[in-house]
């Protein structure tokens, strides 16, 4: 049995998409009700980090699981690692970060990232540690101004990264559950060449058949945006994070995702096209496009 937390999640869903059929696949969700038809054949449980009895039932018969957390305070991982020692779980495959690696990195997020990375190598089972660049999803959030506005807006806009396809790390992800010699194994996964919000930016605007401005975002300016959607330790994190990026700590290119998978890593190209609906024209409430210029 293999368990899959995050399955709602950006990587986690296409996990269990990418899982062979034949294999006894769960995934453990806090929401029962949205949990419903999600994925057929797949079997859903009840569980929260905070609730150990949940996590007990969740691992129940489980050898091998994926691990996503996201909060930046508690213990989720300790939880989740103890109860899988109890449960006899033999293996966990760990979504982390690549910026674990940067030692100029010393926010918030990267602390608790080594943090967890170090209580699974230390917890008495068999681990794998995922870890990736940047998503290259993390354009989605564009979309509602390019198609309004034919914009994009960002902070360091000449800054590279190796950003990732999701799809990729969940393709290694899937070998690392269902293959025993990723036991003991820390893959850093890029895409196959580093990109900056400009060339992003760029190729959006080729596949759309359309001229995008990109306008450079002042610090205090991201900071106003971020503060929307993050409580302002977050923020100041990924603030940090963004300066080790202008920095080129971002940039280094790897090939693990060819090697494990066989198959090289997507392009930012490859994941546009495959996403473009995301960035297209929409009808409002009142069946009018909106977005044309």
């Amino acid at each position: 049995m293999i368990l899959v937390t995050g399955a709602t999640g950006t990587v986690g869903r296409e996990v269990v998409r990418g899982l062979p059929a034949d294999l006894r696949v769960r995934f453990m969700t806090r929401d029962q009700a949205k949990a419903v038809g999600l994925f057929r054949g797949v079997e859903a449980v009840v569980g929260d980090y905070a609730d150990p009895p949940s996590l007990a039932r969740a691992l129940q018969g489980v050898r091998t699981a994926f691990l996503v957390t996201t909060r930046v305070d508690g213990d989720d991982d300790a939880r989740f690692l103890s109860a899988a020692r109890a449960a006899g779980v033999r293996r966990v495959v760990k979504l982390s970060a690549a910026a674990v690696l940067d030692l100029g990195a010393d926010d918030l997020i990267t602390r608790r990232q080594r943090a967890n990375e170090d209580l699974l190598r230390g917890c008495g089972l068999q681990w794998t540690l995922l870890r990736p660049r940047a998503f290259m999803s993390n354009s989605l959030s564009w979309a509602a101004r390019v198609r309004r506005e034919r914009t994009v807006r960002a902070l360091y806009g000449t800054s590279p990264n190796a950003c990732v396809d999701p799809r990729d790390i969940a393709e290694v992800a899937v070998r690392a559950l269902t293959e025993e010699s990723h036991a003991g194994h820390a893959y850093t996964l890029t895409g196959p060449r580093a990109l900056t919000a400009v060339d992003q930016t760029r190729e959006l605007g080729r596949l759309l058949g359309i001229s995008l401005r990109f306008e450079e975002l002042a610090p205090d300016e991201a900071r106003a945006e971020l503060s929307g959607r993050w409580p302002p330790p977050v923020v100041e994190a990924l603030l940090a994070s963004a300066k080790r990026q202008k920095a080129g700590a971002k940039a280094r290119v790897e090939d693990t995702v060819e090697r494990v998978t066989g198959c090289p890593a997507r392009s930012f190209r490859r994941w546009a096209q495959d996403h473009i609906e995301a960035f297209t024209e929409i009808p409002d409430e009142s069946g009018t496009w909106q977005g044309r210029a």
